[in-house]
């Protein structure tokens, strides 16, 4: 088995998960583990709808063996009302056996999102998907100010995780400051979860 990390985003019209591509170029551009990429299905207003067993295109869904095995984790999702989206919302509830289990204890993870305007709830919805990892005892990673990109940009991009203003009709593309945090994230998770694994 190969160590790995998890890049677990939800993703509706394309911005989150092209965030995630970058945090994932980061991961790999460390050296030490692979990245990989993992989405959540959409939830229904009603029970009777269920979910194709694979998505038609992008990533896999993600089993909570995904999440168990890994050695750092970036959860992704775009803002609901400076929230996290609920499906995210809905896979984490359903982690409780793996707190229970301490799976996740001392685990590194970050987290990243993406937002119609500039101030659309992006450190809210941030700090929304920190809660859950912070129950399961992982250990935080931001993006410090020794990264230029967070001085620079005038779009997306905060300390406590990569983010992308996607405009108002969703089709805004990464910016090269966006980009280059993201990947920056993804170096740093990498960095942090290697320095961990050599103390375990």
């Amino acid at each position: 088995m190969s160590d790995y990390i998890l890049i677990l985003y939800y993703s509706r019209q394309g911005s989150t998960s092209a965030l995630a591509q970058q945090i994932a170029h980061g991961v790999a551009a460390h050296g030490r583990f692979e990245p990989r990429l993992r989405t959540v299905p959409n939830v229904a207003a009603t029970i009777d709808r269920v979910a194709p067993p694979l998505p038609p295109d992008g990533a896999v869904y993600c089993t909570k063996v995904d999440l168990e095995e890994c050695s750092a984790l970036a959860l992704g999702s775009p803002t609901r009302f400076g929230n996290m989206a609920a499906p995210m919302k809905h896979f984490l509830d359903g982690t409780v056996d793996l707190w229970l289990g301490g799976a996740l204890i001392g685990k590194p993870a970050a987290v990243f999102t993406s937002t119609g305007s500039l101030h659309g709830g992006q450190e809210s919805t941030l700090v929304s998907m920190m809660l859950p990892l912070l129950h399961h005892g992982m250990v935080l990673v931001g993006l410090p100010y020794s990264e230029p990109g967070l001085n620079a940009t005038t779009r997306g991009g905060t300390p406590y995780g990569a983010s992308h203003v996607s405009g108002a009709r969703g089709d805004a593309a990464l910016d090269p400051v966006e980009r280059d945090l993201a990947r920056a994230l993804g170096h740093r998770l990498a960095d942090v979860a290697a320095k961990l694994s050599a103390h375990r």
